[in-house]
């Protein structure tokens, strides 16, 4: 079975391809330029290294967010698009267990995070068991505050994996302090290969229309139009 992963949730952008359990090549870049135009040449690099036909492929993981708005979209809709036009199934994972999947054997909670700007922050708890990555706390956009408070009171280690870790490390020790463990900084990488790594774990596969990104807010423009809208009444 051969499946190409896609993520394009942050900075990060990358494209996997694995037979069965074997990983066969990974295309990683981590900077900030357009996915969209960037994303398909990588794709199709990565294919024609690798000697393998679109047709040869039997289904696609992609990252489905939270995240970036603009990256989230991007590879959802080109797993989609090439999901339909082959005729196969597709993966969802969250893009905060693809990072998670990192700390895979790390024996306490393992909490990726990605900065969501005021303050906020999109993350989960997660636990792994023999290297499966499970969730304890549902992936959420939270103040930042607020979740090192939830964290404290689990009074266990916490593996932070993140490439944000720099700008919120102080506020993190200082509350957690004994608690915070942190990974190197290969570990703080979204990885596509740890989306082949889920989806051999755990995943289901859906539709190609089944498959709906996961944005955990609302975009802004949805924001703006609830709010010249607050008050009035549905005339329907």
């Amino acid at each position: 079975m051969k499946i190409l992963a896609i993520d394009t949730s942050t900075h990060v952008m990358g494209a996997a391809l694995a037979e069965d359990d074997k990983l066969l090549g990974e295309y990683i870049t981590n900077f900030k330029k357009n996915h969209s135009l960037r994303l398909m040449p990588a794709i199709d690099h990565l294919m024609n290294e690798l000697e393998i036909e679109p047709k040869e492929l039997d289904a696609i993981a992609v990252a489905k967010g939270p995240g970036s708005y603009t990256g989230v979209r991007i590879g959802v809709t080109t797993a989609k698009s090439m999901a339909w036009a082959l005729n196969i199934p597709i993966y969802g994972i969250s893009s905060l267990q693809m990072i998670a999947q990192n700390g895979k054997y790390f024996s306490g909670y393992i909490c990726p995070f990605m900065d969501a700007r005021r303050g906020q922050v999109y993350t989960g708890l997660y636990t792994s068991d023999n290297g499966c990555v499970t969730e304890v706390e549902q992936d959420r956009i939270i103040i930042l505050e607020d979740w090192i408070d939830l964290l404290k009171e689990k009074q266990e280690s916490v593996l932070f994996l993140s490439q944000e870790w720099d700008k919120h490390k102080e506020s993190i020790q200082e509350k957690l302090s004994r608690q915070v463990v942190y990974g190197e900084f290969s570990d703080m990488l979204p990885k596509p290969s740890k989306l082949l790594e889920v989806v051999l774990n755990q995943g289901e596969s859906i539709s190609s229309h089944e498959l709906v990104p996961e944005y955990t807010q609302l975009t802004e423009a949805e924001k703006n139009w609830l709010a010249s809208n607050k008050g009035k009444k549905n005339d329907g």
